[in-house]
């Protein structure tokens, strides 16, 4: 155990419930990329937007299984970025956690412009002032306790799920012709042009625009270590990744595709409006705008979480300053929260002064960032499952499915979409951006060796060439490579 570890000014509290853990899960998964950005994939794909979807979701339930494989073994906050560590080095742990607080803490910023526009169609008032506030309202409530993050993400998660429930149950109707003065019709499906109306490229390159939409899974590993049980947790979260995209992504944009003709989806306008107005319901577009600004807020809530989680753990690691990581009597790390809403308000005062360049700019950074990371993530699970052997491997409680061979399979998927990047128009510029991004964080690690202080803990203490990690009372030994310097590590 690390001093910091020892020093209860650097603790986080462990108050989550399992119920929490399930909502972040699931609020992680359902956001505005489903509720407005399946818009563009139906506007592209049409009805054939379902396997754009389909093919991102088996690719994030591979990068979950290869998580919770590991995070299972070893439940920590920041996980990834230790496993990346213990696997690849300090370079890559500091890398990992580097790129994956710049994404959220961008999307911090970038969720309360677009709350501060949503609440616009209600309020004839400017959109920065109350993205200003919903950020500064936010902050506050991480601010209170991890346990008030969870309640607020347990019911904003909870009034996400109960709208796609309520979606489905009252969509399925309309299309089996138990709708009043409905008749079962499922012609849209190929009319129009037919299934895939503009060829099975454009449904492919779709998986780059759709795997945006479903990041965010993840979180619930980072906050299960303040969980009060967080093996089982790891593993309900890691395990419900496939019942939530089955479900919510595929069975939505497949009613989606069904009621609404393709062809009059505007890119950027929610189709569930449109499928509201389809079935006659009135209100729609003020019953869309209300579930969306609640998936927004809820994405805020969150991304704030994540961000002062990361920032916390490359503290303790000495890669960030080390009054970051000091927690408050709520077991808050307060200093690493403020540096996030720091963050938040330049973004909002970039759409404010600059929306089309600075902020644009600084959204397009940090795009493929989050697959990056995730990459990362599927080569640690690779390396250190291949470093326990066949044995060791057995002990495991929660294990990757078909190992090799699945692992490599999400490595590959991942490595499609990031190269798709490049021949994509409206997604180059985010693959470009984010290299640079990448770039000017391995230049940010070679500075710290040169000029940053020493320090070393959590598992990367120079010297020691075997780290042991806890599965449910197991010890498993995870070697370090053998081409990782000590002074590398």
């Amino acid at each position: 155990m690390s001093d910091l570890d020892k020093n209860p000014t650097t603790t986080l509290q462990k108050s989550l419930k399992q119920r929490h853990l399930t909502m972040i899960a699931i609020g992680g998964v359902i956001g505005a990329g489903l509720f407005v950005g399946s818009s563009a994939l139906l506007n592209s794909s049409g009805p054939a937007a379902i396997f754009s979807y389909a093919i991102t979701g088996f690719v994030v339930i591979l990068v979950m299984r290869m998580l919770g494989e590991m995070a299972v073994a070893d439940p920590s906050t920041g996980s990834f970025a230790g496993y990346a560590r213990k696997a690849f080095g300090n370079r890559a742990g500091f890398t990992t956690g580097w790129l994956y607080w710049f994404f959220w803490v961008v999307v911090a910023g970038a969720e309360a412009v677009i709350g501060g526009k949503l609440l616009q169609r209600w309020i004839d008032l400017p959109s920065w002032p109350m993205a200003a506030a919903l950020l500064l309202a936010m902050v506050a409530t991480n601010l209170r306790s991890v346990r008030n993050f969870g309640e607020f993400e347990y019911w904003f998660a909870g009034i996400k799920v109960a709208a796609i429930i309520a979606f489905l149950a009252i969509g399925a109707c309309f299309v089996v012709g138990l709708w009043p003065g409905h008749s079962a019709d499922v012609s849209n499906l190929t009319a129009h042009g037919g299934f895939a109306p503009n060829g099975w490229t454009v449904v492919l390159s779709g998986v780059v625009v759709a795997v945006f939409s479903m990041v965010g899974p993840e979180i619930a590993t980072i906050a299960a270590a303040e969980s009060e049980e967080p093996e089982k947790s790891v593993a309900k979260a890691a395990n419900s990744v496939i019942g939530r995209v089955g479900v919510f992504y595929l069975g939505s944009v497949l009613l989606l595709a069904i009621i609404v003709p393709w062809s009059s989806i505007k890119v950027g306008q929610s189709p569930f409006v449109d499928a509201l107005n389809v079935m006659g319901i009135p209100g729609g577009p003020d019953i869309m705008n209300a579930v969306v600004l609640v998936a927004v807020l809820s994405c805020l809530n969150s991304s704030l979480y994540t961000a002062s989680r990361m920032m916390f753990v490359l503290a303790n690691q000495g890669d960030a300053p080390r009054s970051v990581a000091r927690v408050d009597k709520n077991g808050v790390p307060r200093g690493a929260l403020l540096a996030a809403l720091c963050v938040g308000l330049g973004c909002v005062a970039l759409d404010y002064f600059s929306p089309t360049t600075a902020f644009a700019f600084i959204v397009n950074a940090s795009g493929a960032t989050i697959l990056m990371v995730y990459l990362m993530i599927a080569l640690s699970q690779i390396k250190l499952r291949s470093l326990l052997g066949r044995e060791k491997a057995r002990e495991l409680r929660f294990r990757m499915w078909l190992f090799p061979y699945l692992s490599i399979l999400g490595v590959v998927g991942i490595l499609a979409v990031l190269i798709s990047m490049f021949f994509v128009e409206s997604t180059r510029s985010q693959i470009s951006l984010s290299l640079g991004a990448l770039a000017v964080t391995l230049i940010a690690y070679q500075a710290r060796r040169r000029f940053g202080s020493a320090h070393t803990s959590n598992g990367s203490v120079e010297g020691r060439n075997i780290y042991r990690e806890r599965d449910f009372g197991t010890e498993v030994s995870y070697a370090v490579p053998a081409d990782v310097s000590p002074s590398d590590r």
